[in-house]
């Protein structure tokens, strides 16, 4: 991974055999980034995402592999307890323009990936609450002030 950094905004290359989430933890500590908005596209050759079936209160994964192209990767890096916490989603293409998403879990990029990483003034701290069934964050704003749960 290389990257640069201009004021707030940070762009990001994560290499060939990386792992994208542990990239964006490595740069999230190095820079000591509380709280950001990321963006990236790239491709991948193996990457699980998943789903919350509220109906039914679980979660599935999916693991796919071959050549695909990442065209929408997306969400946040913030703190959860105090510690790093990110959430992102991807949909990625393959050959036969069949797109696949949710929840990020893992993806190793297969050529590059090019991220925008735009880092906020503040903190957003996720409570994570475990309830039967499943679980719900929360999060408390800079001032320490409850933000409507989602």
């Amino acid at each position: 991974m290389e990257y640069k950094r201009f004021g707030n905004k940070i762009i990001v290359r994560i290499d060939k055999d990386e792992e994208i989430l542990e990239q964006v933890k490595e740069l999230a500590l190095k820079e000591n980034i509380r709280l950001a908005a990321v963006q990236a596209l790239g491709a991948t050759n193996s990457f699980t995402v998943g789903v919350y079936d509220v109906a039914e209160k679980q979660y599935y994964a999916n693991s796919f592999s071959g050549s695909f192209e990442i065209v929408s990767l997306t969400g946040t890096i913030n703190t959860m307890n105090g510690e790093f916490y990110t959430h992102l989603h991807m949909s990625a293409g393959n050959d036969k323009g069949e797109v696949f998403g949710g929840h990020l879990n893992r993806a190793v990029v297969s050529a590059t990936c090019e991220m925008v990483v735009d880092v906020l003034d503040g903190t957003v701290d996720l409570l994570f609450i475990a309830l039967p069934g499943g679980c719900r964050a929360s999060c408390r704003g800079r001032r320490g002030r409850r933000l409507p749960a989602r």
